[in-house]
């Protein structure tokens, strides 16, 4: 059944999880064979690979709508974690470690905005008082 402004096909059919199970390796193998022709050490830049990952996304998305189930789901999400683990598990993001900076230069940063405050409340409270040269 056609949905008219979408276009999505409505599943009314049980999902096949042994067929998606089936099928969903192809996917794996082709991304593994794409993935070959990456240098394992560009692994974890995203822009080396993209392409690859967007085809290997787009076949479990396909080979899960074959089979009438949703996608994502368990099934498929426990399978790309698994080609995850393969190929990006040593991917970890490094960490920022905030330092303050050395005291002079806080100490600068807080004392400039501090000085044009207490220098722009002065000289308003000055022009207050001289308004009759002001005029």
């Amino acid at each position: 059944m056609m949905l008219g402004s979408a276009g999505a096909r409505q599943q009314t059919e049980l999902c096949n999880e042994s067929l998606m199970l089936e099928k969903l390796p192809a996917c794996g193998r082709s991304f593994e064979e794409m993935m070959k022709k990456v240098d394992s050490k560009k692994w974890c830049n995203l822009t080396e690979f993209i392409m690859y990952y967007d085809n290997f996304t787009q076949c479990t998305e396909r080979e899960a709508n074959n089979a009438s189930c949703f996608w994502p789901n368990p099934l498929a999400e426990g399978f790309i974690t698994g080609i995850h683990k393969q190929f990006f598990s040593n991917c970890t993001s490094e960490k920022v470690h905030w330092e303050d900076p050395p005291d002079e230069i806080l100490i600068t940063l807080i004392l400039i905005p501090v000085m044009l405050t207490c220098a722009m409340i002065t000289l308003v409270v000055w022009c207050s008082k001289r308004s009759d040269i002001l005029v």
